[in-house]
């Protein structure tokens, strides 16, 4: 756990394209357009600009001063982008370790406060002692079945807060998995592929 205050080869203009392609940006708050790289591995998918900023657009006014959950981290940018717009806090988790360093080092280099990274296994993070998150994000790999788990475990180890809210992305095809009876779709778009969908909990 840290503690702080989501190519190949080939030609140089492709290994240039590839380069670009690996890079993300803030879209608002105070580390607006600041930009991050994230590692290659092709399990890192991170959440687009675009998708993002609607996120947010949709969270408003609930996420300054809120904690946060970035459960499958992957380039941090979910997690960074709710500190860059005020949360109190955020941890992240991540099971990658080239992940982690690069989520850590950006931790670092624009002097994060509220922030907490652990490399762990999500579901088994899930299974530690559990504190209420105001928020929490689940962008986990598409071809598993982490994420009908681990809404599962959110709700019943006590992660949520009584009036959390739940950002996933899903394949668009495969649609949400059962979810717990206190948790509600309140918005839902599709981005090619990826749908994308904020619930909130009644408590």
């Amino acid at each position: 756990m840290t503690n702080f205050g989501k190519s190949g080869g080939g030609s140089p203009p492709a290994a240039g394209r590839a380069a670009r392609s690996r890079v993300l940006r803030i879209i608002g708050g105070s580390w607006r357009g600041r930009r991050l790289r994230f590692p290659p591995q092709a399990e890192i998918r991170p959440t687009p600009d675009r998708v993002r900023e609607t996120l947010f657009n949709w969270l408003g006014p609930q996420v300054p001063g809120a904690r946060c959950l970035d459960l499958f981290a992957g380039s941090g940018a979910l997690g960074l982008e709710a500190l860059s717009r005020g949360a109190a806090h955020v941890t992240f988790v991540e099971t990658d370790a080239i992940a982690v360093r690069e989520i850590r080092a950006r931790l670092a280099e624009w002097r994060a406060t509220g922030a907490q990274v652990e490399h762990s296994d999500a579901l088994r993070f899930l299974g530690t002692a559990a504190e209420a998150f105001d928020i929490v994000f689940l962008d986990p790999p598409f071809a598993s079945s982490l994420l009908a788990d681990s809404c599962r475990l959110l709700e019943e180890r006590h992660w949520l807060g009584a009036r959390a809210l739940i950002y996933v992305e899903t394949d668009a095809r495969a649609g949400l998995p059962p979810l717990p009876q206190t948790w509600t779709v309140t918005k839902a778009k599709q981005a090619g592929a990826v749908g994308y969908h904020l619930l909130a909990r009644a408590g």
